[in-house]
């Protein structure tokens, strides 16, 4: 991209809007969030104005407008197959756990193994001593896609998929992977979950900052989701908290959102730590062979959760029973490890 040295760049204009001030700093449009995006994502900004962007962004907050405006923007630039499947649910998995194993993994393979298509979506590294979702995947002996179109294939064939973020936009992988350069998350963190790379109809969110629940539900409004949850989830990842009341955020299309209040499953409010984090156990709890309260309420909390957002169930009574039924009609055979 050839400049003129004595003219702005072209990107400039959205930096000016987010640093001149608190009295005239706004935030972008949802057409100026598109249009920015787009930039970036076809590589037309200079390095030091991603880097001065991004922490802007951060530091006022992002708007639902400008979630939702970044997210269209990697949506136009998929390289999606000529036929896209059917899929169910959407499930991103970006933050990586460090305290308790990622139990949810259990909740979305119950979902998998009784026929509803699966596509999770995710990143890992950006944060070291953490167990992230693609390891647990592959362990597991379930696909990850190197390809959308391969992503397609797998869901055709087994249900269920993982595309690495690198998959669907290398630019996004890059820009998260600057996370030990800012010493600071940068919006590309809540953006990139709601990609939806094969506009599933019901979109999950876990978020690990109470104040990101309006953002991210507005920004489903913005999309006009039709089913959209979200909660502060163990680890920032889409995981009930057994041990604690669960505040859940449900928006479809570009209705109010709903707010729920899941009550705790376990009497004992401490949240336990696992000092082994063995992805191994996943397995073991899953054919029945370890019995573990917390990860058991865990699953099913989160299965309860999912199953309410794709109206599957019309109370939280109701989701909670219909959980408990699927875990336990759960195929103890339907996963393997692989090494």
């Amino acid at each position: 991209m050839l400049l003129d040295p004595m003219m702005p760049h072209p990107f400039s204009r959205f930096v000016a809007i987010l640093g001149r001030g608190k009295t005239k700093q706004r935030h972008l449009t949802y057409d100026e969030a598109l249009d920015a995006m787009r930039m970036i994502l076809d590589q037309q900004v200079l390095p030091e104005q991603i880097g001065a962007f991004l922490m802007l962004l951060r530091l006022k907050e992002e708007a639902p407008e400008e979630i939702a405006g970044f997210a269209q923007a990697v949506r136009e630039r998929l390289d999606l197959p000529d036929s896209v499947p059917r899929v169910d649910l959407d499930w991103p998995s970006y933050a990586g756990k460090r305290i308790q194993l990622p139990w949810f993994v259990l909740s979305v393979m119950t979902l998998v193994s009784q026929g509803t298509r699966v596509v999770m979506h995710g990143t890992e590294g950006h944060t070291p001593g953490r167990v992230y979702t693609r390891g647990v995947i592959e362990l597991l002996g379930m696909p990850v896609a190197s390809s959308l179109s391969e992503a397609a294939t797998q869901v055709e064939t087994r249900g269920f998929t993982y595309i690495p973020l690198e998959v669907m936009s290398p630019v996004l992988r890059h820009l998260i992977e600057l996370r030990p350069v800012f010493g600071l998350r940068s919006p590309v963190h809540s953006f990139t979950r709601m990609i939806n790379p094969f506009n599933a109809p019901t979109m999950m969110q876990g978020i690990f900052h109470r104040g990101f629940m309006d953002i991210h539900s507005g920004a489903a409004r913005v999309l006009g989701q039709p089913n959209a949850a979200v909660f502060r989830g163990e680890g920032g990842e889409i995981e009930r908290r057994p041990n604690k009341p669960t505040q859940v955020w449900t928006t479809h299309g570009a209705g109010e959102p709903i707010v729920e209040t899941w009550p705790a499953l376990l009497d004992d409010a401490h949240q336990p730590a696992d000092a082994q984090m063995e992805p191994e156990r996943l397995l073991a709890v899953w054919r029945g062979e370890e019995t573990d309260a917390y990860a058991e309420a865990s699953i099913t909390g989160t299965l309860a959760v999912t199953l309410r957002t794709m109206g599957r169930a019309g109370s939280l009574a109701e989701a909670e029973d219909a959980a408990a039924r699927m875990w336990q009609a759960r195929d103890r055979a339907f996963l393997e490890v692989r090494r």
